[in-house]
């Protein structure tokens, strides 16, 4: 089975599968990284929309939600995407930014849609982490693991190196923050992926991180530009 993953800045991923639309952490693109809202995890970003035109988009089955800030939940966003037979999985800080029912999910958790298995695991900064912002706390966020067929699809969310990457068993392909800011920076991502040891690595959440930097440390990293797909 092919699956075809789409990525958006900063941390938005469309799966298309044969039979099911995926998206995770829909928000906004952010197209200038040089001029990151400094405020944008805090105060809820002035554009109504995200920036791509609603015509591209299909809707969505699942739609995962890691956690709370509006660099990767918007309501205008989710909105657009969903209707009234999708399934939102999201931790409980994520409430009034869906603005609709969803399931909530925490590290640990595991849920089944048709064929499609996930698996939320921990996301979080820790002390000794290199992040220079101290938002994400344990507990409050997640990472997904996502089992479709026989591939395994890692969306590490915001977080830092954790030692629950060690638990994490196969990976076929992994999408790491690289941003330093609020997430693990591009030396802790290559650090990750000496965990992980997936057999693809592509960088997100890259703020004023360079991603070919990233690139030319990691054999197997591969480095997408905005709406560029790649396929298992």
């Amino acid at each position: 089975m092919t699956i075809s993953i789409t990525w958006f800045p900063p941390s938005w991923l469309l799966i298309n599968t044969k039979d099911k639309v995926i998206y995770i952490d829909p928000a906004w693109i952010q197209k200038n990284f040089d001029n990151y809202p400094k405020k944008i995890i805090f105060s809820h970003y002035p554009e109504p929309m995200d920036g791509l035109p609603e015509a591209d988009l299909p809707k969505a089955d699942i739609i995962l939600v890691t956690h709370h800030h509006q660099d990767h939940i918007k309501t205008a966003t989710l909105n657009r995407l969903a209707n009234k037979s999708t399934l939102i999985f999201a931790p409980s800080k994520c409430a009034e930014l869906i603005g609709r029912p969803f399931e909530e999910i925490k590290p640990s958790d595991e849920r089944k849609v048709g064929e499609i298995k996930i698996k939320a695991v921990y996301a979080y900064n820790t002390p000794s982490g290199h992040s220079t912002r101290k938002v994400h706390h344990k507990g409050e966020c997640v990472g997904y693991l996502l089992k479709i067929g026989n591939k395994i699809i890692y969306h590490a969310g915001d977080t830092d190196v954790i030692p629950e990457m060690k638990e994490f068993g196969k990976v076929d392909i992994a999408f790491l923050p690289i941003g330093g800011t609020f997430t693990m920076n591009i030396q802790e991502a290559i650090k990750a992926t000496s965990i992980i040891k997936p057999n693809i690595v592509i960088p997100m959440h890259f703020l004023k991180a360079k991603p070919d930097t990233f690139k030319k440390e990691i054999k197997n990293a591969v480095v997408l530009k905005t709406g560029e797909s790649y396929e298992l």
